[in-house]
Order: C-alpha cells, then structure tokens, then sequence
C-alpha cells in the first residue's frame, strides 16, 4: 500500500491524499519520497503515454520515452517552478520535447545511413551560417520573453512544441476562446519585436 503524504503535526483525514495538491506531492518527490513519485507516475503516467505515442507513433517506443520522461522528472523536480505553470504542465512538456527529441534521433540515424550508403558528401554549414542562426534564435527568444507570461506559454506550447489550440488550453487550464485570444494577441507582439529586431 503505498504511504500517504502527510503535514507534520496534524491530524489525519479518511482520505489525506485529496487534501494534496500536485506541487506539494512534487516537492516531496525533490525530497525522495518514492511514494509520492508513485502516486505522481499512477496519475500522469497514461497522459505521458498519451502524448508520447502521439508523436513517436510506436508504442514501445512511447512507453520508453514514458520511462525517460519519470526519471528526468525524478532527478529534476526540485527546479520545478509552479510560478511558470502548473505540475501536470511541466511534465507533459517535458513528455513532447522527449518524444519530438526521439524522433529526430531516429530521421537523424536514419539519415545517416542512407548518406553512408549513398556515398555522397554532405554539405557543412559554415561559421558564418552557425553565427546567424544562434543570433536569429537568441533574438525570437527575447521576443518571446517579452510576452506577457499567458502569452508566452501558448504560443510556445503551439508553436514550437506542437500542441494543438484545444490541447494548450487544456495544459494551460483556461477557456480556449481565452487561449486563442492570447495567442493572437502574442503572435502579433511578437512579429513586430521581430520587425523591429531586423531593421535594428
């Protein structure tokens, strides 16, 4: 039976674990408490699943990525910062940049085979190259900054990690008309930032 998290110093309930919120459970997870890591992986694990077999597509590959996403959440869950969004957010954003992580790997390695066996060289981007594109990317990030935090996270979440309107609003735990506004709105910010940046 898996123990149950309680406050120091008061009474116990018939049913503490409801009185519990995902981030305390979280922050007991910092603290290596392997029972509330249990109670986190029963109640997130089938979402993990979910959203990692919806990019990698192969179940056992889901179930993998499931495995890397608890134990990144294991060893990081003390820079867990519920300001940014809530617990069940967090994980599943870390769940989609695993799998979309796994996927590339994959066309990488795949890729790369088929360069092997073709024999063809390959062209290398220059310095130069690597220095506009850190540059272009440092400066989408200072846009993005910019936003309002609402703003930021949907059109992070949509945008460069894939969620659908309906799914960011759900992670997100606000009505989609209230999403899709602020996505609008955030995309507009963000465009001129970036107009700015380039006549700058």
């Amino acid at each position: 039976m898996r123990r149950a998290l309680r406050v120091v110093g008061e009474e116990s309930s018939p049913d503490p674990d409801d009185a519990l919120d995902p981030a305390a459970v979280l922050a007991a997870v910092a603290g290596g408490d392997l029972d509330a890591f249990g109670r986190l992986y029963d109640d997130l694990a089938p979402l993990v699943f979910g959203v990692a077999r919806r990019v990698v597509r192969d179940p056992s590959r889901a179930e993998e990525v499931t495995q890397e996403v608890f134990t990144e959440m294991w060893r990081q869950a003390a820079r867990f910062d519920p300001s940014r969004g809530s617990v069940r957010t967090w994980v599943l954003t870390i769940a989609h940049r695993r799998a979309v992580d796994t996927v590339r790997s994959t066309q990488a390695s795949r890729a790369r085979e088929e360069h092997a066996a073709r024999r063809e060289p390959t062209d290398v981007a220059g310095p130069e190259d690597a220095v506009v594109t850190a540059s272009e990317h440092e400066g989408v990030r200072r846009c993005l900054d910019s936003l309002t935090p609402l703003q930021s996270q949907a059109v992070r979440l949509a945008y460069y990690q894939g969620f659908t309107y309906p799914e960011v609003a759900e992670l997100l735990g606000r009505p989609l008309p209230t999403v899709k506004s602020r996505m609008r709105d955030g995309l507009i910010r963000l465009r001129d930032c970036l107009e700015v940046q380039d006549g700058a």
